[in-house]
């Protein structure tokens, strides 16, 4: 009893803090959504008209769901308790940003619920309190700046999923660590060594052994939105950055950057 009544404590102190979010991100197509019926976890809702949204933008930890040998991340019920306690049996707003609908036909939405104090951003809440990071898409990019910004103050403070150790920032330079964590979304932190094209491609390489140290990859379509964006990731050579993304095991650990919001410049020598 206890634990569930501090995390319905947090997410009403988070829910009352993000209550101008719809103000500071106005770059969203808003339409009615109608009453929450049902939270299936932390980031996927499911409204009285039968419509699932996937609430875009963040990524919460996830339950099996039926799922065989699927299991549960850490802090996965504390999430969707605290996302019930934003949204269950309220009526929500959607805002569109990006892309509308997911192979699966959810929606891919950022959701808003009334408060006193006006619309409060649902996203925000969650990554406020350390339940939900940031996790973004090519096609779905707006409003990320306010997110990172909740999710690293959530991150300095040891909230919620932060004080865990599954999910800790990882460092670039331990390769071997990295791949043990190959198949899962990772943020990664070190100093690139060398940035280099190469068919197409922009490597930015965190060793000198390519074939086992880290690398971070930027596939011709992905370099189009850093042109779009104003940045080249060719002139990164030793800065300091975070990535963010799924690790895989080709030639050592690596993650593919597939848009500019999965790179932070934290410092460039």
């Amino acid at each position: 009893m206890r634990t569930t009544s501090l995390v319905q404590l947090a997410a009403l102190a988070a829910l009352s803090s993000v209550s101008t979010a719809a103000l500071a991100c106005p770059d969203l197509a808003m339409v009615p959504g109608g009453l929450v019926v049902q939270v299936t976890d932390g980031d996927t809702v499911v409204l009285d008209d039968g419509r699932v949204v996937r609430m875009i933008g963040t990524q919460a930890p996830k339950l099996p769901l039926g799922r065989e040998g699927y299991e549960s991340w850490p802090l996965a019920p504390e999430a969707k308790l605290a996302l019930e306690t934003i949204l269950l049996n309220k009526p929500v707003q959607l805002g569109y940003g990006g892309e509308r609908v997911d192979r699966y036909d959810r929606q891919l939405a950022h959701v808003f619920v009334d408060s006193a104090d006006g619309p409060a951003w649902a996203q925000q809440a969650m990554v406020a309190q350390g339940l939900a990071r940031v996790y973004s898409f090519p096609d779905n990019r707006q409003c990320l700046d306010l997110l990172f910004a909740a999710e690293g103050r959530a991150r300095l403070s040891g909230l919620g999923i932060w004080r865990d150790p599954y999910y800790s920032v990882r460092a670039a330079d331990v390769p071997g660590e990295l791949l043990a964590r190959a198949g899962h979304y990772e943020l990664v932190e070190g100093r690139i060594l060398l940035a280099e094209e190469r068919g197409g491609r922009i490597y930015l390489n965190f060793g000198r052994f390519w074939k086992q140290d880290f690398t971070a990859v930027i596939e011709a379509p992905a370099r189009r939105l850093f042109v779009a964006a104003g940045i080249d990731p060719m002139v990164l050579d030793g800065a300091l950055v975070r990535i963010r993304g799924w690790v895989d095991d080709r030639d050592g650990p690596r993650i593919e950057i597939t848009h500019p919001e999965q790179l932070e410049v934290l410092a460039i020598r």
